[in-house]
């Protein structure tokens, strides 16, 4: 009678108790990961156990405190256990479905989910071995299609405060996650949660403070978790000291009359902790001669002060608290995002235009920001008639691939058909039928024909180039129709310093550039001649861009400034610049270059 009460008992009380369901909710710990649960009234360490598959010693190790009992709306976090594998979809099937993302350094999953206007959820879904706060570069990302472009940016920073706040749940004691707004350096981020920069390394796998990124989710000491994000959009606006965490006020520019001077306040990193930067003392150098040339071609007069702001948030602060600083009206520089915050606030406050001259800006917007950097939604535009269906198109592989260039095309190709080709070098000695080095079967149809090289390697490039020119010239010299075909070049090329530069020319080349100059063309050589006397050297790109920002923007002064130099087209030397307004509210350069290298040794600028 006994054992039967105690039965009874035991099952009266497993009723009574409320069986537990699986958390939705599924986060990654110091590489480890969890499902985050909320207690419920009537949950047991039991009803959890049997839920999620582990043994309840295992609950209780995660989560010291259940020892003490389980009380509702306590957090909890509790070891993913897998399933049984799916089987896997073919490669063929995941790229009909899916774009591949491969991270670049640096890359958070959040500006990830802003490219592709995508939910962060989705992408979580569809990689459910995704770490989100701490990618690897070359980790391989799928991008569902169906969902790009559907995600809004009010869900997307609702998805990852969510994310947030479900680790802070359960962060150990003393630490807690932080989301990185727009501005925020290593320094500021060290100096707010008492610590420093190697501290903050160390607890996010070594994260080096040049590759921070806005939207980052940093792993922080704390007594108290961070505070939640403002209902603002923070990711984009929220630095305390950017003019746009407030409505982004509209700047309205006055064009100076001919007889006023001009001051110009240059701001750049020429040396930092007394190390000497030679590209951006060839931009200073370059400006200077940009400067001359305005006086000596419209006769303004323009004074220039020069900043070295040293990579240093705090002299950046100085020099535009600094009662000389008030003079100038038109501000060049800093070259660096997380630097443009106290400058752009102040342009706002005096209605003053602020030039970034080589940078991308991600984050911050703003009415009084012009930047120079082209526009990179917009890279391909002026070649995508080159993919548009009607061409055969190929993409060349080699030993090794640039996953950047890679994930660029196949992003321009989306559903439209291609083909691979897996090119491997074999010395003419040795030579075999159908070998992988001989090129002649893709050029031999009577399609035109699109061959995009994905090697990164420099030597792959050359010799791929020098094979498909090869198979052209066979093909011709024994009377056949000659192939129609182009390549489709990689801008990160020019660097290369031993590949055969006549190959273009035999190839057709076709680039994307974000700035072009071609030496033997006559506005450049005298470019060239006027630099190397007055410095010694020679030009770089960083020296043409230098004088551009000057001969475009100086000028501008007494004119366009007003119409914030929309409609209007600038070459000061051989790259054309178009500014347009974009949505965020900064003024962009909307100009992509295209290359086109010429089978008779010509080059045709569009």
């Amino acid at each position: 009678m006994k054992r039967l009460c105690a039965t009874l008992l035991l099952l009266g009380t497993l009723c009574c108790a409320h069986a537990a369901e699986k958390s939705p909710t599924i986060v990654y710990i110091n590489g480890s990961k969890y499902y985050i649960h909320t207690v419920q009234a009537g949950e047991t360490l039991y009803s959890l156990a049997r839920e999620y598959g582990v043994g309840e010693q295992v609950i209780v190790e995660n989560n010291p405190s259940v020892a003490q009992g389980l009380k509702a709306d306590a957090r909890l976090k509790i070891p993913f256990m897998a399933e049984a594998p799916e089987a896997k979809p073919s490669e063929r099937k995941l790229k009909k479905t899916f774009d591949m993302h491969y991270v670049r350094k640096g890359e958070t999953l959040y500006a990830i989910s802003r490219r592709y206007a995508i939910s962060i959820q989705t992408i979580l879904e569809d990689n459910p071995n995704l770490d989100p706060t701490h990618l690897r570069p070359d980790e391989r990302i799928l991008i569902r299609r169906k969902e790009s472009g559907k995600g809004s940016e009010a869900q997307r920073q609702a998805e990852w405060e969510a994310y947030r706040t479900a680790l802070n749940s359960v962060a150990e004691k003393g630490y807690a996650y932080h989301i990185v707004r727009p501005g925020e350096t290593f320094y500021s981020l060290s100096r707010r949660f008492g610590t420093t920069e190697e501290e903050l390394s160390r607890l996010n796998n070594g994260l080096q403070p040049a590759d921070l990124k806005a939207g980052a989710m940093l792993k922080i000491p704390s007594d108290e978790p961070a505070a939640p994000a403002p209902a603002v959009d923070s990711l984009s606006v929220a630095h305390p000291d950017s003019a746009a965490a407030r409505q982004l006020p509209e700047v309205t520019f006055r064009a100076l009359r001919r007889s006023e001077p001009l001051d110009v306040a240059l701001m750049l990193p020429i040396s930092v902790k007394g190390r000497a930067n030679s590209n951006y003392l060839e931009f200073y150098q370059g400006f200077l001669l940009g400067l001359e040339q305005v006086k000596q071609r419209y006769g303004y007069s323009v004074e220039l002060t020069f900043y070295n702001t040293g990579r240093d948030s705090a002299a950046i602060d100085r020099i535009v608290s600094s009662p000389d600083f008030a003079r100038n009206r038109l501000i060049v520089g800093p070259v660096y995002e997380d630097e443009l915050y106290p400058v752009v606030r102040y342009a706002e406050e005096h209605d003053v235009p602020v030039v970034t001259p080589l940078a991308n800006i991600e984050a911050l917007h703003s009415d009084a920001l012009f930047q120079m950097a082209a526009d990179p939604a917009l890279k391909y535009d002026k070649v995508a008639e080159l993919l548009n269906g009607n061409r055969r198109v190929t993409l060349i592989y080699a030993g090794s691939t640039d996953k950047e260039f890679e994930q660029e095309v196949l992003a321009l190709l989306g559903d439209r058909p291609f083909t691979r080709y897996n090119y491997r070098y074999e010395h003419p000695s040795v030579r075999r039928a159908n070998s992988p080095s001989d090129l002649t079967p893709l050029l031999q149809n009577k399609e035109k024909n699109v061959f995009v090289i994905m090697a990164e390697n420099e030597v792959d490039v050359d010799r791929i180039l020098a094979a498909i020119a090869s198979a052209d010239t066979s093909i011709t010299s024994r009377g056949l129709t000659a192939p129609s075909f182009v390549v489709l070049g990689n801008a990160r090329w020019h660097r290369f310093g031993n590949i055969d530069r006549t190959m273009f020319f035999k190839d057709r080349l076709v680039f994307v550039s974000t700035y072009h100059a071609k030496r033997d063309a006559e506005v450049i050589a005298s470019f060239d001649s006027d630099y190397i006397r007055a410095f010694g050297a020679l030009p770089t790109l960083y020296s043409y861009r230098g004088y551009d920002a000057a001969m475009i923007f100086c000028p501008a002064m007494y004119g366009d400034i007003e119409n914030d130099l929309e409609n209007t087209t600038y070459t000061p030397l051989q790259t054309t610049y178009r500014f347009q307004r974009e949505e965020g509210g900064s003024h962009v350069n909307r100009n992509w270059t295209r290359v086109n290298y010429n089978s008779d040794y010509t080059i045709t600028i569009e």
